[in-house]
């Protein structure tokens, strides 16, 4: 089960969500904070900036990240020891007041959003590898939360070395969190603090991903295939663009069989075959004049004109209203200049021991 190409897709990140799957609000609550204060989430009254509990604050952090709403790196003063945040560009396009869709009105939104979080991309890598494992290297089968836990565990101890492995506990927790996450049908709990908000509060059951099977100790999950009804194509056709990106970075082509079945594909991430694939980004593509769909040699492909990063932004920004060409927008260029450490660039500091007392999130962590 090693995997070589795990480790270049995931950074080793479990358990930073302190259990709190991803809640309405929170998204743009904190890339509105964060905005004008890159240190937000270390701030003593970021509760009530926020709204939220002081570990809902620690989980906004991670959720920002992993979604690559925000990039962390050291403060410009060298005695300021947590990491800081800045806004990404996406996050500016997606989440601003006069963004593409800053409350994810649209379920289109949510299906990019689940699809940069198991994304590794020029940005970044996946920080949320429990996510990245169940959904591109699982078997497409039924499976209890004791066996997606095995998976994982499995995976990670035969792909990354034994100083890097994570308590069991927090894999487990990572599970707990992906079925709060995504499950339509779950069962309150009455001893869990929080579970009956977790059942109302997390947006991303609207994708229809997940359903479970039987009761109590025997409930299994699966994780449901189909044609997705509410994934717009644009939004499809961004995610096979941007997968086919990491392959060439010119125009050219790729197999739908690539597009819905490798570890980091469409297919993975939606639970699309190859059939639901095709089907449903064929209307775009006949009307697109950079997309054609064509077949050699009992095999169909994707193909596109023009190079497939920038074709798959201009697709989804035409979907949301062409928001790069709203008055005031900056390019990418120009907020990296605003926030300069988003050009990568901001120079690694080595982690540094602090006293046991100070908060574990509030510690330095190595940037990739």
């Amino acid at each position: 089960m090693s995997d070589s190409r795990l480790s270049e897709a995931v950074e080793l990140s479990f358990g930073r969500h302190e259990t709190f799957a991803p809640r309405f609000g929170w998204l743009h609550k904190a890339y509105m904070q964060v905005k004008h204060d890159s240190e937000i989430f270390h701030r003593e009254d970021a509760p009530v900036l926020l709204g939220v509990g002081k570990n809902m604050v620690y989980s906004m952090r991670h959720w920002s990240k992993a979604f690559k709403l925000t990039k962390e790196h050291p403060h410009e003063d060298p005695s300021y020891r947590a990491l800081i945040a800045s806004p990404t560009w996406r996050a500016r396009w997606l989440l601003d007041e006069e963004g593409a869709d800053p409350y994810l009105e649209d379920t289109g939104s949510l299906w990019l959003l689940h699809w940069w979080l198991l994304s590794n991309d020029t940005e970044a890598k996946c920080w949320a590898p429990s996510w990245y494992m169940i959904f591109n290297l699982a078997p497409r089968s039924r499976v209890t939360s004791a066996e997606m836990t095995s998976f994982i565990t499995r995976y990670v101890h035969e792909n990354f070395e034994e100083k890097d492995w994570p308590a069991g506990e927090s894999i487990s927790r990572d599970v707990e969190c992906m079925i709060k996450m995504y499950a339509l049908d779950q069962e309150f709990n009455p001893l869990s603090p929080g579970s009956f908000e977790d059942l109302l509060m997390s947006p991303f059951r609207e994708l229809g991903l997940l359903e479970g099977q039987g009761k109590g100790k025997e409930r299994a999950w699966r994780f449901t295939n189909g044609s997705r009804s509410n994934l717009p194509a644009p939004v499809l056709a961004y995610a096979c663009l941007d997968f086919a990106a990491r392959s060439s970075a010119n125009a050219g082509s790729i197999s739908l069989a690539r597009l819905a079945q490798d570890p980091g594909s469409p297919g993975r991430a939606f639970r699309m075959r190859e059939p639901d694939l095709a089907k449903a980004i064929e209307s775009l593509v006949s009307d697109h004049p950079d997309l054609q769909i064509v077949s050699a040699l009992g095999q169909s492909s994707l193909a596109f004109s023009k190079a497939p990063l920038p074709l798959a932004w201009d697709i989804l920004d035409a979907h949301y209203g062409r928001v790069r060409e709203r008055e005031g927008f900056p390019t990418p260029q120009e907020w990296t200049k605003k926030y300069p450490a988003l050009d990568g660039n901001a120079p690694k500091r080595t982690r540094k021991k602090m006293p046991q007392q100070v908060e574990a999130l509030d510690l330095i962590e190595e940037i990739a």
